[in-house]
């Protein structure tokens, strides 16, 4: 069973940095591509950042180029999405996700993925 837990969110000012974690568990971490979307209120659910299956290859939303790093860390089965330069409109819950089968590359497409988890809230204020 694939679990996917995420931490890191909290209350954050405007100009601010947040590094958000996502624990995997359950499978070969590695073998996977993995991504971040976020979910703003009333709105529906956003691509922010995707990173390959060895890390050398990721891609990023208009909206959050140069300001967002996204990585990984096979060793510990983690991903990370570094967030620089927070934005009031960055406020959302974002989640981490994975896709069933080994895919190597991210995709921007929430259909493509399969497991979520709960999901850890940014609050950025300004």
């Amino acid at each position: 069973q694939v679990q996917l837990v995420e931490s890191g969110g909290r209350l954050v000012q405007a100009g601010g940095s947040l590094r958000l974690s996502c624990a995997a568990s359950g499978r070969t971490f590695s073998n996977y591509a993995m991504a971040w979307f976020r979910q703003a209120p009333g709105k529906e659910r956003e691509f922010v950042a995707g990173i390959s299956w060895s890390g050398g290859s990721t891609i990023y939303a208009d909206s959050v180029t140069d300001r967002f790093t996204i990585s990984r860390d096979n060793a510990k089965n983690t991903v990370y999405l570094q967030m620089n330069s927070l934005k009031p409109e960055d406020t959302a819950v974002y989640y981490c996700a994975a896709p069933r089968s080994p895919v190597r590359f991210p995709t921007r497409g929430a259909e493509d993925y399969d497991y979520w988890g709960q999901g850890t809230q940014v609050t950025v204020s300004s």
